[in-house]
């Protein structure tokens, strides 16, 4: 597919797990793309890496002017770094939900920001933010991450209510568990990794974790032009957690 033969992309976070995956793939389908990360060294051609720290608006600002500079404008803006907690709301202090809060909520908020004057000047202007089944659905161990992912699913919708006249479309990706080198880090912790794998499968009526390449797709399929009468909406990529309720396959 050519889809976005012309067109420019940013990423932030692109530079492993769901964004360097949505990275790649919207670079396959045409796109220039620059990709923002804290650590942008494993960034190569036909992506270009910028160093970036979302909760700092300067660093944000900078890294983005200087990678719109260099796409030559910008279209489209994945905006996926964030970070997880595994917590009840008697697990972590104050200092660390407000860590968390300003890279998943006010981190989408300064990239948004410094890239809407350059979205304005597309004619296929789109936002997709990365948002969690953790936001819909109740998770054990998941206070403050869901919180955080909770306010990104409102966000995108009030996003889209403010834009929507400007041209600018803005949606949601609502992964599962994926398998990304972040939850790998929580396995390896785990007493039984192996048993803790098979229960974050089990999780989902498809039996097993989300791939980063199938949370890409759906991000590509959001930020496409040809979804242009898709806005303000969620995009679950979960293996069914959401909305499936099967009986026990029969054996």
């Amino acid at each position: 597919m050519s889809d976005f033969e012309g067109l420019t992309a940013l990423v932030t976070g692109g530079a492993s797990g769901i964004g360097r995956a949505a990275a790649d793939l919207l670079a396959e389908r045409g796109a220039r793309v620059a990709v923002l990360d804290p650590d942008p060294s494993s960034v190569g051609a036909p992506l270009a890496g910028y160093r970036a720290d979302v909760t700092d608006d300067a660093s944000a600002r900078a890294a983005v002017a200087a990678a719109v500079a260099g796409l030559g404008g910008l279209d489209v803006l994945v905006n996926n770094a964030g970070t997880g907690a595994r917590s009840t709301v008697e697990t972590h202090s104050d200092a660390e939900w407000h860590r968390v809060f300003d890279v998943n909520v006010l981190g989408m908020v300064r990239t948004a920001r410094a890239c809407l004057p350059h979205l304005r000047a597309s004619a296929h202007a789109a936002i997709v933010n990365t948002c969690s089944v953790a936001a819909p659905a109740g998770l054990p161990q998941r206070a403050l991450h869901s919180a955080t992912k909770g306010a990104v699913y409102s966000l995108t919708l009030a996003m889209a209510a403010d834009h929507v006249h400007e041209g600018i479309r803005v949606t949601c990706v609502d992964p599962g568990t994926v398998d990304t080198p972040w939850v790998g880090r929580l396995l390896d912790a785990a007493d039984d990794p192996v048993a803790e794998r098979a229960a974050l499968g089990a999780r989902r009526p498809t039996g097993r974790l989300v791939s980063a390449a199938e949370v890409a797709g759906a991000i590509a399929y959001l930020a496409s032009p040809a979804s242009g009468a898709t806005t303000g909406t969620a995009l679950a990529v979960d293996g069914g957690t959401q909305g499936l309720r099967p009986r026990p396959a029969h054996r």
